[in-house]
């Protein structure tokens, strides 16, 4: 939700300026998440941190794809920085850091496409809504990984967090 309500406040100044550009910083866990809106709060079964936050990602995928369909004075980008070595990586994931420290990329090289992306003239000339890794669009979806959802799943998502976002609203101002 919070993507999803940072974003949406700013869309009516962004809308107003001529190089407006809006990056989200995803990750290549969505690749094996199909979108699954019928359960958004990841309320039933049992909870699996890894999988809530690829989930996560593939919604951040979807947004990007929406919000470049509906905004086209706005160009929305989507990316994966690479497994790069941060205090998060560390720290969320200790067996998998000690085992790829010396393969992780270093902080700079991960923000690399994000920054490249923001201030690029070449990035904004390719179409708006595509992910990104190294510079490059990549696929969304993995061949025969059955992870695309039919387009009726990803109009109920932007309801369903505007939903959301409507009743945070409505709570931080009371």
């Amino acid at each position: 939700v919070g993507t999803y309500i940072l974003t949406t406040a700013l869309l009516p100044i962004l809308e107003k300026e001529a190089d407006a550009r809006v990056i989200t910083v995803s990750s290549g866990g969505m690749l094996v998440q199909k979108l699954n809106i019928s359960d958004l709060q990841s309320g039933s079964g049992m909870f699996d941190g890894t999988m809530v936050y690829a989930q996560n990602k593939r919604q951040q995928v979807v947004l990007t794809e929406q919000w470049a369909k509906a905004h086209r004075n706005i160009h929305f980008s989507v990316m994966h920085p690479g497994w790069a070595d941060t205090p998060a990586v560390r720290s969320s994931m200790p067996d998998f850091y000690q085992k790829m420290k010396n393969t992780l990329r270093t902080e700079a090289q991960g923000a690399d496409t994000a920054v490249w992306l923001a201030v690029s003239s070449e990035a904004i000339k390719l179409p708006s809504g595509l992910f990104f890794q190294d510079r490059q669009p990549v696929p969304t979806h993995l061949p025969l990984a059955s992870t695309h959802s039919p387009p009726e799943d990803e109009e109920k998502l932007m309801e369903v967090l505007e939903e959301f976002s409507q009743k945070f609203k409505s709570t931080s101002a009371g």
